[in-house]
């Protein structure tokens, strides 16, 4: 029996309290997550054995966006950021890039990059062709160093080298399932190190980790039908044509590459934050991989309008080295929440949302910013904020937040004067 898709129209119009309801109703959760992960949050004592000198714990707004449908499955993304409008933009988005057919995700694998520099090498070429002699019997020490991957079908796949100034450096590909696999690679690294030393008769540098991981690239695709930019065919086109201009003008202008590129991980980071894996990793490998073609900084996503199809495509390239196992992903209760709401899929299938959410992100950006502008929407969340920063009432917030918009000036004193007003009515 197939089940009916979930109306998620009210979703947004509920409190919190009614939500968590309406998730029980449509079995998204169970009492059992209730307790286990919604009402039982990070406690100090666990926080204080995750990292050091802890004084307290922080809280940042967790919120779905439903509807995204990424391969022909739809998935109920758990969202952990602070910015106003991400969540809305990110939620439109995915819902008119759903009626369009979706994402369609593609990867080059599943490997993560390690590096051994070498230094005091007196011959380079013979010393690159010393190590490449014994490859086989280096990627044996690799993995036996950390056999439990090996049993997982993971572990060592292969080792290139290459001369990099006055450094040789070896570059050690590992297959690490489903962790991100830090520790894993920088267990093999140190295993090979004595070895090589001894083969080459140079130094080693250091051994560590590359976040910058090429081998995890993952790209999600999107053909948006015009009829979805607007009711009116000439201004749907214009529309297109715009976006396809914006993305090209990323492509060229770093001032606006870096801001195109920001609000692309507006969406990541949220997602990536949500299920307990390290964004500072995520960012450093993309915002490298932003200079990949000819070392200058792009924009990372493309938007093509196609005459052909009358559809407006984008698409988002990424290296997306996520895990959905170690770290504190198994530690804090909300991130065990995220899993259980995404189904407890693969790190494959977590780099393909995350990519295309972040592609999602991106189009609502572009979109707002070459039609109505980026300023009307902020000045709204602007008003709000000055709102509770000015000690309205959930029950006066949107009186507030209507006498902030028609005032020619905006400020808190203002707001505090505007809510005596409201409360007067």
């Amino acid at each position: 029996m197939t089940q009916s898709p979930i109306n998620w129209n009210r979703y947004r119009k509920l409190n919190p309290s009614e939500r968590i309801e309406f998730l029980l109703s449509q079995n998204i959760i169970t009492q059992t997550d209730l307790s286990n992960f919604i009402e039982k949050q990070l406690d100090i004592s666990t926080a204080n054995q995750i990292v050091e000198n802890v004084l307290t714990t922080f809280s940042l707004p967790y919120s779905l966006v439903p509807n995204v449908l990424v391969d022909g499955k739809t998935y109920t993304l758990p969202f952990v950021t602070e910015e106003p409008s991400v969540v809305a933009a990110a939620t439109y988005a995915s819902s008119l890039i759903k009626r369009s057919g979706g994402f369609k995700t593609s990867r080059v694998g599943r490997l993560m990059t390690g590096q051994i520099a070498l230094y005091n090498v007196t011959d380079f070429n013979k010393v690159c062709q010393l190590i490449l002699s014994h490859k086989d019997k280096l990627l044996e020490l690799a993995n036996a160093a950390y056999p439990s991957i090996v049993k997982r079908g993971g572990g060592a796949k292969d080792l290139t080298v290459e001369q990099k100034d006055k450094f040789i450096i070896c570059y050690l590909q590992v297959d690490t399932k489903e962790a991100m696999g830090a520790n894993m690679m920088n267990t093999m690294l140190e295993a090979l190190k004595l070895h090589l030393e001894e083969l080459t008769s140079s130094k080693i540098l250091m051994s560590i980790l590359s976040n910058y991981s090429i081998g995890t690239l993952t790209t999600s695709e999107c053909s948006i039908q015009l009829k979805y930019l607007s009711r009116d065919l000439d201004e749907a086109v214009e529309i297109a044509q715009k976006i396809s201009l914006a993305s090209d003008l990323a492509k060229v202008d770093v001032f606006r590459a870096t801001t195109h590129n920001k609000g692309i991980f507006n969406g990541i980071d949220s997602l990536v934050i949500a299920t307990g894996n390290d964004w500072r990793a995520i960012e450093a490998a993309c915002h490298a991989y932003a200079c990949h073609e000819d070392g200058k900084y792009q924009g990372l996503s493309t938007w093509t309008y196609n005459k052909t199809t009358n559809c407006l495509d984008g698409k988002l390239t990424l290296p997306m080295p996520i895990a959905t196992k170690g770290g504190s992903i198994g530690i804090n209760p909300t991130v065990q929440l995220s899993h259980k709401l995404l189904g407890d899929i693969p790190a494959i299938t977590l780099a393909s949302l995350i990519v295309s959410i972040g592609l999602a992100q991106n189009f609502a950006a572009l979109k707002s910013l070459v039609t109505t502008g980026i300023q009307a929407g902020h000045m709204k969340l602007q008003a709000k904020s000055l709102a509770i920063i000015a000690g309205a009432e959930e029950s006066e917030i949107h009186c507030l937040v209507g006498e902030l918009l028609k005032s020619p000036t905006m400020n808190l004193e203002i707001a505090k004067k505007l809510l005596k007003n409201c409360r007067n009515k």
